[in-house]
């Protein structure tokens, strides 16, 4: 999760937000995966600089190109992005921002995840 400004571009925070991913234990033995396999993303993200980072990394890029390719094409994976977003914005607090201090945000938005994932949560899984 990452809080900035409402003026600063999508894009600027694909970096950071990789970097800063935990390593992620799969199935089987070996070394903790530190990287996803692909990126899905729209055309807000079809720049040189995301395309030469995600190929820096080792990663796949399956973004839509503007101009060319349709937004269609990865409607099943963006639903996903929009059905985690309606969930944060359920909560009025970040919906409405009545806060300005990014710390306040950032605190609200935790608490958010965490009731989300709690919900989420079966009986058999705690």
């Amino acid at each position: 999760m990452a809080i900035t400004g409402a003026n600063r571009h999508d894009s600027m925070l694909v970096e950071p937000i990789l970097d800063g991913l935990a390593p992620v234990k799969g199935r089987g033995r070996g070394r903790p995966r530190r990287r996803p396999g692909k990126l899905h993303a729209d055309k807000a993200y079809d720049n040189k600089r995301v395309r030469r980072y995600l190929r820096r990394r080792g990663i796949t890029a399956r973004i839509a190109r503007i101009g060319e390719d349709s937004s269609e094409r990865l409607g099943r994976h963006r639903w996903v992005v929009e059905r985690t977003i309606s969930w944060l914005l359920a909560f009025r607090r970040l919906a409405i921002r009545y806060d300005r201090s990014a710390t306040t945000i950032t605190a609200v938005a935790t608490l958010a995840i965490t009731v989300i994932c709690a919900r989420r949560l079966t009986p058999k899984d705690y």
